[in-house]
């Protein structure tokens, strides 16, 4: 990365004789995004790759750790850049403004890091994959600058927040109901329905992941995070950071992401389109993301469902999860024109 102005590490990339791989990238470092330094990895066995720029949830939530620690199979097909956002991970600064935290400040940022990244590596466009809230992020970006971008990528796709807000809600107390959970009961009738404040969906997200709304059966988030801190890049001090940047940005970001309307909005995009849904996800409800992909317009597009996950599906279904990136996205990525 061009003039990094904070210290970064990340291992080289070698071969079976354990030589460096003369044409990959492995940079991490800062760079300078609308006046703010922030942290970036780039990795990829071949510069010459498409590159695939993601889009974390949160807001403020860098999952920069866990895609390195569950995906990192796709550097060798994609040069892989993974962007701390603004006020997330290691560009969380307690000196931010949340004033500047605004979707069109992180999309003007979005652009200016795919803008020196195109330079960097003599490509005319990227493919972006937004995750959860990242998706918002994705799907504005695409409409926008659609000659910067090869495929758009949904995954956990926001749609329509207030109806899957509803839903996810619904979900929950139907649960709590079910399994007779008096003090769930309690909780979620004292919130009360949609639409919620910042702290009040926390409640709500606290039991929806006690009932397995938000992830599959055979995922453990405590788990996923603790082997996601020995990835070669992470250290313990980066749980703190993400908690201290999710706090701060979903504050500052959640009624914005509550306004969030693509079913009315968002009617048709001129670049292929992958949406890739957890059959089990309550928490972004993906049957409402499904509902909008059948009614999109673009020159490409392709639904994938992972069976198996919820929200978090990079990480709870790895292997499908890569895989759907290999076989779906990376072949639209080449055949995109110029």
């Amino acid at each position: 990365m061009a003039a990094p102005t904070l210290a970064g590490r990340t291992p080289p990339f070698r071969d079976g004789a354990g030589n460096i791989v003369a044409d990959s990238v492995a940079e991490a470092g800062s760079v300078t995004l609308g006046g703010v330094a922030q942290w970036a990895l780039i990795r990829g066995r071949r510069r010459t790759n498409p590159l695939l720029v993601i889009l974390h949830g949160g807001p403020g939530s860098s999952e920069t750790a866990l895609f390195r620690a569950f995906n990192s199979e796709i550097e060798d097909a994609f040069t892989v850049v993974y962007w701390d956002q603004r006020g997330a991970g290691r560009s969380y600064r307690r000196s931010l403004d949340p004033a500047e935290l605004t979707i069109e400040r992180f999309v003007a940022d979005l652009d200016e890091l795919i803008d020196f990244l195109l330079a960097r590596f003599g490509q005319s466009k990227v493919v972006l994959l937004g995750h959860s809230w990242g998706s918002v992020l994705g799907v504005i970006y695409a409409q926008e600058h659609p000659d910067k971008v090869a495929v758009y990528v949904g995954v956990g796709q926001v749609a329509d927040m207030a109806d899957s807000e509803r839903r996810s809600y619904a979900f929950t107390l139907a649960e709590a109901e079910k399994r007779g959970h008096r003090g769930a009961i309690r909780a979620l009738r004292r919130i009360g329905p949609p639409p919620h404040d910042y702290r009040k969906v926390g409640t709500e997200r606290r039991w929806l992941m006690a009932f397995g709304g938000a992830f599959g059966l055979k995922f453990s988030l405590p788990r996923a995070v603790w082997r996601a801190t020995r990835t070669p890049e992470s250290s313990l001090l980066d749980l703190v950071r993400l908690v201290q940047g999710s706090m701060f940005s979903l504050k500052a970001l959640w009624p914005a992401l509550m306004a969030i309307d693509f079913r009315r909005d968002v009617r048709r995009f001129a670049t292929p389109v992958v949406l890739i849904l957890g059959r089990h996800d309550h928490q972004v409800v993906a049957e409402v993301a499904a509902a909008w992909f059948e009614e999109l317009e673009a020159p490409r597009k392709a639904l994938v469902w992972l069976e198996e996950s919820g929200h978090f599906l990079p990480f709870e279904e790895p292997a499908a999860f890569n895989r759907a990136l290999l076989e779906v996205v990376r072949p639209l990525a080449i055949g995109a024109p110029s």
